[in-house]
């Protein structure tokens, strides 16, 4: 962004603020909280663009997502620092080994099923789906263990898939 065009943070703003508010809402339940987050995110980009190294298509997005999951991160480990990955075991979670069909779930509810995760389950599941983190940098990024990491993402994905299984019945 140059010194001299101004409309270039308004219009970085408006073609990525959708796309951002979504990656905000996989790790914030509260909708305040999305604004609060999106909105210091979006404060860091702007004061941050002089780092931004152009690497190919895609890579101001993927910087622009970094960022923002960043901020989330910080987030959680401030609001939720007591119970972020304590969360004790959940009677709902289960061990079924026949995975959901995902045939017909919409991603709209498959997202809202992933926000209603408890916030250490959701972080740790949303780390390492859809950010591709392992577990040993995700135990880095919340100064947690690497089984906790584990542990975590393996009760995420058995809750969902037994709240997934649950909606479905619930709605043929």
């Amino acid at each position: 962004m140059s010194d001299g065009d101004s409309s270039a943070p308004k219009a970085l703003y408006c073609t990525y603020a959708g796309y951002l508010t979504g990656v905000c809402t996989r790790y914030l339940s509260d909708y305040d909280d999305v604004k609060d987050v999106l909105h210091d995110s979006f404060l860091r980009i702007f004061s941050s663009m002089n780092s931004f190294e152009y690497r190919g298509p895609g890579s101001l997005k993927a910087w622009l997502t970094k960022i923002v999951v960043n901020e989330c991160l910080q987030f959680i480990r401030q609001a939720y620092r007591s119970e972020i990955l304590h969360h004790t075991l959940e009677a709902e979670e289960s061990e079924d080994d026949d995975p959901p069909q995902l045939e017909g779930l919409s991603m709209e509810i498959l997202h809202q099923l992933i926000r209603e995760l408890p916030p250490g389950y959701r972080t740790v599941f949303n780390l390492y789906v859809f950010e591709q983190k392992t577990h040993r940098e995700i135990a880095s990024l919340l100064n947690i263990k690497e089984a906790s990491s584990a542990s975590q993402f393996h009760r995420a994905k058995n809750i969902l898939a037994t709240r997934i299984k649950k909606y479905q019945s619930n709605n043929p």
